[in-house]
């Protein structure tokens, strides 16, 4: 590199300015090159397009103080996954069919302004308290907290204003991983504790994104954060999953009221459309007269792990045999939510203007049960000061012939 020594003494005023802004100008020019340098080497387009088809620039808002912002994971596969910091929703998901094309198998929307004006849960962070708290109270070390109720009197997924309503702090350390920060308040939707949370996704190498949950609190609390991402492993927008195959291994489930709060008890599958632990189609089943499918609109509760806990155990899978697109479940919480978008009212326009019809996509939310804290029978979600809260779920995507 030539260093040229300017002296403003040998220099008018103006032409000493005029070249000032010069060296001004190229510098911002070459750092925009750089920019796009890198955008380029993270696999975006120079109009910052995602494999996708999602644009960065869709998904810049300002929302809490802060800039929501969309970020692109990618393998040695060319498998890509986009998330935005709002609400650290999971946008996309590109994974190959048994052809080798590329496939988006979740829904969501391909900009910002639709996910700050929507109430729903696509691909989300929920928190403070996944699924459901019976008439949005509980009580712990003697104090009752009231919460809101936004489900039939209930508490769902943390209130209206949830964790999936919420700027999250975004790094992004390399290629494959997102890490998501927050402080929680305490008070925030009514729940004590100042709560500070780290949420990490990996995209691994073998096609998974790994997802860690991480907490600890400065007063007794409870939690039970979970992911709300809906698939469609066929990959065909604006179908539904019914024929696609689901396998939860689980021996019992949690029999809900009326009301889809848990009654207590855990009830034993076998004889049962609940029983999941073989292959079967989502829908053979879910319009059956079967008091539990008839209260859900079909399925919509909390399966009894057989896992015990090992992350090496396979929680659930699910299978595509339109795209031979699999999902495999891992997880060392106790329980999963299997909803089969019985609520999906069937106008709703996600990603490239794509309607999303009723039952058009599944969630595997890996949990605690609902409504555990008014159930001393269920396991605990209680964290208290000095210990640490570690949650994870694995969704690990397959290819079948």
């Amino acid at each position: 590199m030539v260093k040229i020594l300017i002296r403003k003494d040998y220099l008018c005023s103006q032409m000493y300015n005029t070249l000032i802004l010069f060296i001004q100008r190229m510098k911002k020019l070459i750092m925009a090159a750089f920019a796009v340098g890198m955008l380029l080497s993270c696999g975006v387009g120079e109009e910052g397009e995602t494999l996708s088809g999602l644009k960065k620039a869709d998904f810049v808002a300002e929302t809490e103080g802060g800039q929501t912002a969309l970020f692109v994971l990618k393998n040695k596969n060319g498998v890509e996954a986009c998330i935005t910091n709002y609400g650290g929703r999971l946008v996309s998901m590109m994974v190959p069919d048994r052809e080798g094309n590329m496939k988006d198998v979740v829904l969501g929307y391909d900009n910002i302004n639709d996910y700050l004006s929507s109430d729903g849960n696509y691909g989300a962070l929920i928190g403070r308290y996944g699924n459901r708290i019976a008439n949005g109270k509980f009580t712990l070390d003697g104090v009752e907290y009231t919460l809101p109720q936004n489900n039939n009197g209930h508490c769902l997924h943390g209130g209206p204003e949830g964790y999936h309503a919420r700027l999250w702090d975004a790094t992004q350390p390399d290629e494959r991983t997102l890490v998501l920060t927050r402080l929680s308040a305490d008070g925030e939707a009514g729940f004590p504790g100042n709560l500070d949370i780290k949420v990490t996704y990996t995209l691994t190498e073998d096609n998974a994104i790994d997802i860690l949950y991480e907490a600890a609190t400065d007063q007794s609390t409870i939690v039970n954060l979970t992911n709300h991402s809906y698939f469609n492993l066929s990959g065909v927008p604006g179908s539904q999953v019914l024929d696609e195959l689901i396998m939860i291994n689980a021996d019992a489930y949690t029999p809900v009221g009326e009301t889809l709060i848990p009654v207590g008890e855990l009830a034993e599958v076998v004889g049962t459309p609940m029983d999941l632990r073989q292959p079967v189609a989502i829908g053979r089943h879910i319009d059956e007269a079967f008091e539990q499918l008839v209260r859900g609109r079909g399925y919509d509760h909390n399966w009894v792990l057989n896992t015990g806990g090992d992350l090496a155990v396979l929680a659930a899978k699910a299978l595509s045999e339109t795209s031979g697109i699999g999902l495999e479940v891992y997880t060392n919480e106790p329980g999963v939510q299997f909803y089969t978008g019985n609520f999906m009212a069937g106008d709703d326009k996600g990603k490239h203007g794509v309607t999303y019809p009723h039952r058009g996509a599944f969630c595997l939310e890996t949990q605690h049960y609902p409504d555990s804290p008014n159930k001393p029978e269920y396991p605990s979600t209680v964290l208290r000061p000095g210990e640490r809260y570690v949650s994870r779920c694995i969704y690990k995507f397959t290819v079948e012939n």
